[in-house]
């Protein structure tokens, strides 16, 4: 027996039950700013890993978060993920979401992507399958069996393909990519389920000169319709892409600026270049 065409309807990727799925509050961003990070302190074992930190991040922005280990670039992506609860402190997702009242998963629901530094990529599935599976839909037993792609939700695949630099390779196996584009395809795998916020660690770590070029590139040309964080140590990489950078010491930001305004904060001299002096 053949299902008739609107019953097919139902199974589509995005009709699936959407009184399943929850309401999507609207991120409030009237102050041009998306990210509020006010007060944190989060400490380990006695280690104050954030220190009365204080972080603002502007809609479409790019903004480059760097320090030494142990300044707490690591432990604030975690807490903006939901993965770590911080002790005291507020994180806001534009004027009324309050993230420290929601999980990793909902965070993400709600437009919150983030990159590891080492890439997680299904490398037994095509490059397309791998976008295919990162949509945001619902991920129930029944919807994933029965569900096919919409026109929409195969456009912005075959977009993001062009985004990622990847429409060659669509048809490969993941795991026969290099690791640059490994890299761009992980940053697909956010870009498909439409985030309004980009967290990026560490992106070019391993990167041939030419990738890592073409990775400032593609960072680059996601801010505006994306805001974009990036915690690199590669300071010429940082220099590459960045407006304004945020230093990051002993859990607290202790400079903000242009790259060279940074590298001359007094501050920033004393702490990062004191012992050499």
């Amino acid at each position: 027996m053949t299902a008739h065409p609107h019953s097919l309807e139902l199974f589509r990727r995005d009709r699936v039950w959407p009184f399943l799925m929850p309401p999507e509050p609207r991120v409030d961003v009237s102050h041009q700013v998306i990210l509020y990070v006010e007060g944190l302190n989060l400490s380990f074992d006695g280690f104050k890993a954030l220190n009365d930190l204080n972080l603002y991040v502007n809609d479409g922005e790019l903004r480059c978060l760097i320090g030494a280990n142990g300044a707490g670039k690591t432990t604030l992506m975690d807490v903006i993920t939901g993965k770590t609860t911080p002790d005291s402190g507020t994180v806001h997702f534009g004027q009324s979401i309050d993230l420290l009242h929601h999980d990793e998963a909902r965070i993400a629901q709600l437009g919150i992507g983030r990159k590891f530094q080492k890439p997680t990529v299904f490398e037994a599935q095509t490059v397309a399958d791998n976008l295919e599976l990162a949509l945001k839909t619902n991920k129930g037993i029944l919807p994933t069996l029965f569900s096919q792609l919409s026109s929409e939700q195969e456009d912005r695949i075959h977009s993001v393909l062009h985004t990622i630099g990847l429409v060659q390779q669509k048809r490969l196996l993941a795991g026969n990519l290099s690791h640059g584009q490994k890299q761009w395809l992980e940053i697909g795998m956010l870009l498909v389920s439409e985030p309004r916020l980009l967290l990026i660690d560490e992106p070019v770590a391993g990167m041939t000169p030419e990738e890592t070029e073409r990775t400032a590139e593609l960072l680059t040309s996601l801010a505006g319709k994306h805001t974009v964080i990036v915690v690199e140590h590669d300071m010429e990489f940082v220099r590459s892409i960045a407006r304004t950078v945020s230093v990051l010491h002993q859990g607290s930001v202790l400079a903000e600026g242009t790259m060279d305004q940074v590298q001359n904060h007094p501050d920033v001299i004393e702490v990062y270049l004191g012992e050499d002096a």
